[in-house]
């Protein structure tokens, strides 16, 4: 019985080892051995091809023909509303006030068929909050018909907004615009192909739909057999030598690669599902279809270094990106409050005094073009004008923060990639952990025993 259970265990180790061994091979290795089709890698180069494609084909929407909206054959009109204080005194000149701070709303309607008196709508600076401008527009695509496809309707429901609540004596502008796109009444275009094309890119979002399907279906199998196999091994690892994995051993049975696939077809699942509905003018929303889409081709391609890894030469890199990641990380949060610690300084000191440090944002996206030298001359030079105490601080704010991140972190977060090159090169062909160890040893270990060699013995 204890011949039979030593024979039985090492059966089980070397079948372990085997099926460890097998796991960690690429598509080359796994063909090498078992001459195993690559299936899986062909079905990824495919997928690269058909979403590049497939990306190309998304437009922008461009518009020129566009008219206001008509109701019952009048055209709507443009709205001009105004929010301010309730009338009140107020006497700069004399420094005195008295106001209600309750926002009143004034709207009047202007009819391009009608005259528009200007005197019915007045604006008074020191109690206007913002001046709203608001419009119903109509427009026709007509770019897509030279692509041999149908020309787009868009509804267009606009405002423009004059900001002045600050009343600092700079009125902020922004725009904005909501879009609704339909079928036209009636669209009449001589030898054109629209339907043809229009049903060929349907077939081609349905085929990145179905390759991108069966494309996370393998990878999701392949983490579930990755996971299996974890469980086996640290079964095995316990009862041998009563000890558990580590968290850096648990990680390599997730590969990294599968995960970023699985995300990947995700990505471009949904939108290619958006994609049909846009072309069949029941959504009309680009900007959330491009998001998903170009990102998901980001990750495509960045998919493509995975099959570099597969040469010995170009695996070094990715050797060494995974390799510094965890000290990277570590050295770029040390890094980053010491960036969030100058965005604040900057946003409270200068803040008053210069528009690039007027809000968290801006001082932030002005240090990150610092430490590229973009804006250096140019903040030097608009704060040239300010008091003596202010100049000061500005200049030892900004000489203090280049040369923190110009030549002390940016060298060392490049010394520390410098040094995982190093240590990669020189590692190069030896073991690292004990799970690599534990699969070398497979290709010197004897064939198991049988039954027979058992009893015989």
């Amino acid at each position: 019985m204890a011949s039979e259970w030593v024979v039985s265990g090492n059966n089980s180790e070397f079948e372990l080892r085997r099926k460890l061994k097998y796991f960690f091979m690429n598509p080359c290795e796994k063909y090498r051995t078992r001459g195993r089709k690559p299936w899986k890698l062909t079905l990824q180069l495919i997928k690269i091809t058909i979403i590049t494609i497939q990306y190309l084909t998304l437009r922008s929407v461009t518009v020129g023909n566009h008219a206001f909206q008509r109701i019952n054959g009048t055209d709507t009109p443009l709205i001009l509303c105004q929010r301010f204080y309730t009338p009140e005194n107020i006497s700069p000149e004399n420094q005195t006030l008295s106001i209600d701070p309750n926002v009143q709303t004034e709207c009047v309607y202007i009819y391009s068929t009608k005259p528009f008196n200007i005197t019915d709508f007045t604006l008074d600076f020191k109690r206007l909050l913002s001046l709203e401008v608001r419009m119903k527009i109509k427009a026709i695509n007509l770019q897509t018909v030279r692509h041999d496809e149908l020309p787009d309707c868009y509804n267009f429901g606009v405002t423009v907004v004059f900001d002045n609540s600050a009343h600092s004596g700079r009125i902020k502008v922004s725009l904005h615009s909501g879009v609704q796109i339909s079928v036209c009444a009636h669209a009449d275009i001589s030898g054109s192909n629209a339907v043809s094309h229009f049903l060929l890119m349907v077939l081609l979002d349905l085929l990145v739909i179905m390759v991108c399907s069966l494309s996370l279906v393998l990878c999701t199998r392949s983490v579930i057999a990755g996971m299996r196999l974890l469980t086996e091994y640290a079964e095995f690892i316990s009862v041998k030598w009563g000890k558990s994995l580590s968290s850096l051993e648990r990680m390599e049975f997730i590969n990294g690669w599968n995960i970023l696939i699985i995300i990947s077809d995700t990505l471009t699942v949904t939108a290619s599902t958006l994609k049909i509905c846009i072309l069949a003018k029941v959504l009309s929303n680009y900007t959330i279809c491009s998001i998903l889409l170009g990102t998901a081709t980001l990750l495509v391609w960045i998919g493509v270094l995975r099959y570099l890894g597969f040469f010995q030469k170009y695996n070094i890199l990715i050797l060494t990106m995974r390799a510094a990641l965890p000290s990277a990380l570590r050295f770029s949060l040390c890094a980053v409050m010491i960036y969030l610690s100058y965005c604040f300084c900057g946003w409270i000191v200068l803040g008053p005094h210069h528009e690039n440090f007027r809000t968290f944002h801006t001082t932030a996206y002005c240090l990150l073009s610092m430490i590229n030298g973009d804006e250096v001359y140019s903040t030097f030079t608009k704060l040239r004008e300010r008091s003596a105490l202010v100049w000061s601080f500005s200049r030892f704010y900004i000489y203090s923060f280049v040369s923190i991140f110009t030549y002390m972190v940016l060298s060392l977060f490049i010394a520390i990639i410098t040094d995982t090159y190093d240590l990669i090169k020189k590692q190069d062909g030896q073991v690292f952990s004990d799970l690599q160890k534990f699969m070398t040893e497979y290709r010197d270990a004897p064939a198991p025993e049988t039954d027979t060699d058992a009893r015989a013995k």
